[in-house]
């Protein structure tokens, strides 16, 4: 029996956000508060979808008039939520102009972003612009752009020129200070076109930090027949997460024009630094060793991994003697059960968020991962030896071949140098050279360390090599 098409039957809202990068985290995360917050206390606060690559999820959303299913996983079954915030998706690649034009227009108040680390064009070691990214010299030298601060840039220069406030920039995408990184990326490539745009943003431009939580699996074809069944009509989009989530956004706005998230239960705060650093190094720094030494050991899943008495183990020691030890506790957060949460999220048996998934563009996630946290405890005096292991794995995983010889598909944007670097005669050494990855004043206080790390792993295989750490 063929079922019918999932089909908007609210009615259209206004645009009032850009979110760039409309991907399954967003769907499921983002535009979910947003909604929410507009069913509480109203506002023209609908989303305009933008895909800077691929049309495949216009292809998907727009036959259903840009909704989806939002299915949340949980432990006792699942249950789906029919989310229609989003009124329509441009394709940028296809329409660069269509999308300024958007980003331009007066009613588009924030243009968020979940673009992934490496879209931001910048070095994750330093947090800078990279001038001679093949995408920044394009956006640098045509009067069309392909790249995220590019399209921001070109957008808020239209703006100036109207005489129009700029919009608030809202980063989605777990960088440190994220909101800080993206200001200074916009900021330097506005000076290289135009040093009277960049004052005029630097001193009007609002980029508030943000600090963004929930577990969101790939879609798979057979998760989508199964949403299908569970709803009744075929939904060629839908999102799976986890019943968690938490927003923490810094209050700074330009005019104070946003979306009650409040009442949608995001947190509002004067600092979100705190509550990022936790989720970066306790969250992400986990979900990333877990990731390159599951992996190592054959684990599809993080579920599959923390049911590993091993795994379990070592990750519990990684918050305990050498995550936790470095942290702040934001106000009113208690570390340990935070921790505790984290576990049980993780061994949700439904949510399969796959580890090669995970594993994808390590070089643009460690260094706020985990090399900060490695940089706490050196000058503390403090080991790390199980995240010491982890960046072994990853360097292991980027030589393009597990420890067994069979080949990985390695997804990074320095996927060449590093596998270069790992398949050297001093893959650790090489590896550490890379000054994109690791900051020169840390490299050689990784170095013996990591040796020992690597050896390890080799010598024992990753899950000895875990219970040894």
């Amino acid at each position: 029996m063929t079922l019918p098409r999932l089909a908007r039957t609210a009615a259209p809202l206004p645009v009032g956000i850009v979110h760039l990068g409309l991907g399954a985290f967003f769907r499921a995360h983002g535009a979910v508060y947003v909604e929410q917050a507009v069913a509480a206390s109203g506002g023209d606060w609908g989303i305009l979808g933008v895909s800077l690559q691929s049309p495949d999820m216009r292809g998907r959303l727009m036959p259903q008039g840009g909704t989806y299913l939002a299915v949340e996983q949980g432990p006792g079954g699942e249950a789906a939520r029919h989310v229609q915030i989003v009124q329509g998706v441009l394709v940028a690649r296809e329409d660069p102009q269509a999308v300024l034009d958007a980003l331009a227009a007066p009613g588009t108040r924030i243009v968020s972003l979940t673009v992934t680390e490496k879209g931001y064009c910048h070095e994750p070691s330093t947090g800078r612009l990279i001038p001679d990214h093949p995408d920044i010299l394009h956006d640098l030298s045509a009067p069309l752009p392909c790249s995220a601060p590019g399209f921001l840039v070109r957008a808020l220069a239209l703006r100036q020129a109207a005489g129009l406030a700029p919009f608030t920039v809202l980063c989605c995408d777990n960088l440190p200070d994220n909101g800080r990184i993206v200001r200074g990326v916009v900021l330097d490539l506005a000076r290289r076109l135009d040093p009277g745009l960049a004052a005029w943003i630097e001193d009007q431009g609002r980029f508030p930090a943000t600090m963004v939580d929930r577990i969101v699996p790939a879609t798979r074809p057979e998760d989508i027949a199964r949403v299908a069944a569970l709803a009744g009509r075929h939904d060629a989009a839908p999102v799976l997460h986890e019943p968690f989530r938490q927003w923490v956004i810094e209050d700074d706005f330009v005019g104070g024009a946003r979306p009650d998230l409040a009442a949608a239960g995001a947190q509002l705060v004067q600092n979100v630094a705190p509550f990022e650093h936790m989720k970066l190094r306790m969250l992400n720094g986990t979900h990333s060793a877990l990731a390159y030494l599951g992996y190592l050991a054959g684990h599809q899943t993080i579920a599959d991994t923390v049911a590993d008495p091993a795994f379990a183990a070592y990750v519990r020691r990684l918050w305990s003697q050498e995550i936790i030890p470095a942290l702040s506790a934001p106000p009113g957060v208690d570390l340990p059960a935070y921790a505790s949460r984290l576990f049980d999220r993780y061994a949700n048996p439904a949510i399969r968020h796959r580890t090669w998934q995970i594993a994808m563009d390590g070089s643009q996630k460690l260094p706020q991962r985990i090399l900060g946290t490695l940089a706490a405890n050196l000058d503390a005096g403090r080991p790390s030896p199980g995240l010491m292991l982890a960046v072994a794995a990853w360097m292991r995983y980027v030589s393009g071949t597990d420890l067994q010889g069979n080949p990985i598909d390695v997804r990074d944007p320095l996927a060449a140098p590093l596998r270069a670097a790992a398949t050297s005669a001093d893959p650790v050494g090489a590896v550490l050279g890379l000054g994109q990855v690791f900051p020169a004043s840390l490299a050689p206080r990784l170095d013996p360390h990591l040796r020992r790390a690597f050896d390890r792993l080799h010598r024992l295989g990753p899950r000895k090599a875990v219970a040894a750490a």
